[in-house]
């Protein structure tokens, strides 16, 4: 089954500006990789790291939704030491430090994909192993894939 990692861009962004197209469609991309999760099309990591940036979310909402989808994860990653330091590996190849965090879970998790909508560290993770992809690429990827 494929294995899932979504960062925090990917829960909040259906609580963005949807008048926008790009977001739009990334909303709806979103809302179909929810699904594949919730019918078990795909499996979904949690994470530490996950957990704390959406404690940190000021809006109660969006912290309740994200955490309503964090509770059906099949795998929960915690930051240890190997993480720690593969994070930091990935901060001089210029990733800021909480995508990193990220990056390095996805990684423990043996996560085939990492989802994101941030473009620049798409393009910075582009020479892992791991798979770092918006969610449109995402979708298009599994459905030719099948």
């Amino acid at each position: 089954m494929t294995r899932v990692y979504l960062d925090t861009s990917i829960y909040n962004r259906p609580f963005d500006d949807q008048t926008q197209p790009k977001i739009f469609l990334e909303t709806q991309a979103i809302i179909l990789i929810l699904q594949m999760i919730e019918v078990r099309l795909i499996e979904l990591v949690n994470s530490s790291v996950l957990e704390y940036e959406n404690s940190r979310n000021p809006f109660v909402v969006n912290q309740q939704s994200m955490e309503r989808y964090l509770q059906i994860a099949t795998l929960r990653v915690l930051v240890d030491e190997n993480i720690k330091n593969r994070a930091e590996q990935l901060e001089q190849q210029g990733i800021k430090s909480i995508d990193a965090l990220h990056v390095a879970c996805a990684e423990a998790s043996q996560s085939d994909y990492l989802i994101t909508c941030d473009r620049r560290l798409i393009n910075r993770c582009q020479n892992l192993s791991l798979t770092v992809i918006n969610p449109n690429n995402f979708i298009f990827e599994v459905e030719n894939g099948n």
